[in-house]
């Protein structure tokens, strides 16, 4: 039964964070850290490059139930969901708004310990949220289509170092990985290029594998500074998490100028307050299915 639920809870966090990371403007590390298993996915990514055969192991094992859950909810997300953004943008919106509204009075609780009494840390929190705005503010004036249908040397590097930058962005909470791909200009040829590869299209495939291998040199080097500073630095580190997840909402109101067809961006006069609430339900009906899945751990 512990090993059921533990499957279960994985294959739900894997699916979050997935759904999360297919859509401008939120990020899959938001997601991994509302549900609490942040810690546990940046150590499995670093002992899978870095540790001895135990570590990686056991990182294996763990990594591939949570890629279970995240594969198939990327899977949904490229062939379904993406007309869904598309066409309720402003519904969808205010649920990730909601989502983030209400995760953030728990992650807090949650990380009494680290925050309580280290108040002149909230300059982190200023400078995440600044990085977050910075991006998104970035990606409205020089986010373009870059042409990745010509394969050559200045095509391969530059597909590489984006999706290097692009997954550093998507582990870490509050910037969104897919705004790095829309700054770079190659959110929508990627998408495309995966949609295509998805209905047996493999002249796609050089293109997809150096676009894979920069994601697996940027997880390398990335990892191994967040899981140093989660254990060495851990207050200040989780003060600009928060203020990268405060000013993620500011992404997520940009966030329809960023379709295939521009819209505006969020307002009170489209802002819907039920999606908004669904988003904080979401929110706890997540954390009392977290607490009833550890319930074993404790």
């Amino acid at each position: 039964m512990k090993k059921i639920k533990e499957y279960i809870n994985n294959f739900i966090n894997g699916f979050c964070m997935a759904l999360a990371d297919s859509v401008p403007g939120v990020s899959g590390g938001t997601v991994a850290f509302i549900l609490g298993f942040y810690d546990n996915f940046i150590t499995a990514l670093d002992d899978l490059f870095r540790g001895d055969f135990a570590k990686k192991k056991k990182a294996l094992g763990y990594l591939f139930k949570l890629a279970i859950g995240w594969g198939i909810g990327m899977i949904l997300a490229v062939l379904f969901l993406a007309n869904l953004f598309d066409k309720y943008i402003y519904e969808m919106s205010s649920l990730f708004i909601g989502f983030i509204i209400f995760a953030i009075p728990i992650v807090i609780k949650e990380e009494k310990e680290s925050l309580k009494d280290r108040y002149t840390n909230l300059i982190f929190s200023i400078l995440g949220a600044l990085l977050v705005i910075l991006i998104t503010y970035l990606n409205r004036v020089v986010g373009s289509t870059f042409n990745i249908d010509t394969l050559n040397i200045g095509t391969i590097i530059y597909v590489f170092l984006a999706a290097m930058i692009a997954i550093s962005a998507m582990i870490l909470p509050g910037v969104s990985g897919s705004t790095i791909l829309l700054i770079f200009g190659i959110y929508i040829p990627i998408i495309t290029k995966i949609k295509a590869f998805l209905h047996f299209d493999f002249s796609v495939l050089p293109i997809l594998i150096i676009f894979g291998l920069g994601v697996i040199f940027g997880i390398l080097y990335f990892t191994k500074l967040l899981r140093k500073c989660l254990d060495k630095k851990r207050s200040a580190t989780i003060y600009a998490i928060l203020g990268m997840m405060i000013a993620s909402v500011y992404a997520i109101v940009m966030g329809p100028t960023t379709l295939d067809v521009p819209k505006d961006y969020l307002t009170f006069t489209n802002f819907n307050i039920l999606f908004f609430f669904i988003g904080g339900t979401i929110i706890f009906g997540l954390e009392g299915l977290k607490s009833f899945l550890n319930r074993d751990k404790a």
